[in-house]
């Protein structure tokens, strides 16, 4: 992840772009704290706060989801739909998820609501991303009956608690990373830092068990040479 020491230097950054992408890379594909960085960085001879890890994540962390986001191929057309409790500043908050038929996150949204404006406000921002799905799965919360009845009426809602399973497994990492953080300090930093952490993992988590070895190499040798390209478009 250091190879490309050749890349210009960020205006007013005293570490090349190279170890700013290492630390963000780090901190979002691993379960780790800025501490943990830290130490990563430092057993590399790099002296670099916690602080500035964290500068970084949330500077830069946004930029590697837009290139992401951009450069993704268009998803599967089947989707999953669930919303999911955190609580921030002892106030309940739900985690809207979307993903697709494989797996892969198409969005996340953080509102305080459950219920059919919020399900419209989810849904509708999908539709502009993505288009018209041709299967909508979710769970038997009736907030989402009308919004997929009026902004994608061809579509099969499948209004089901057993058929989402798979959505349900998403949830884990983000209960993972936010015992690690020991919760979300606010609603904006939750947004901003799970929109990030999950478009970080669709490149770096393929399906290992649907791949062979060859296949899981060359997966994952694609993801670091699109990580080293979306390094080199970083602005300060």
């Amino acid at each position: 992840m250091f190879e490309r020491l050749d890349l210009p230097r960020l205006k007013d950054f005293r570490f090349p772009r190279s170890i700013i992408s290492y630390a963000v890379w780090a901190y979002h594909r691993f379960a780790l704290s800025t501490a943990d960085v830290e130490d990563l960085l430092a057993e590399r001879g790099i002296g670099v706060s916690r602080e500035t890890i964290r500068k970084w994540v949330n500077r830069f962390g946004r930029h590697f989801a837009r290139c992401i986001r951009r450069d993704r191929p268009k998803p599967n057309n089947k989707w999953h739909l669930d919303e999911a409790v955190i609580v921030i500043g002892g106030v309940k908050y739900w985690l809207w998820r979307a993903i697709d038929g494989d797996g892969d996150v198409l969005d996340i949204l953080v509102q305080p609501h459950r219920n059919a404006k919020a399900a419209r406000r989810f849904f509708g921002a999908l539709i502009v991303q993505y288009g018209e799905p041709r299967v909508v799965v979710s769970d038997k919360l009736r907030s989402y009956t009308k919004p997929v009845r009026a902004l994608a009426p061809d579509a099969d809602h499948r209004a089901h608690k057993g058929l989402n399973n798979r959505i349900e497994n998403s949830h884990r990492p983000t209960r993972k990373r936010e015992k690690i953080m020991g919760r979300f300090k606010s609603p904006r930093q939750a947004q901003r830092f799970l929109s990030a952490h999950d478009q970080i993992n669709t490149i770096f988590r393929p399906r290992r068990y649907k791949l062979s070895a060859p296949s899981y190499r060359h997966a994952r040798a694609g993801a670091f040479g699109l990580w080293q390209d979306y390094t080199g478009e970083m602005n300060a």
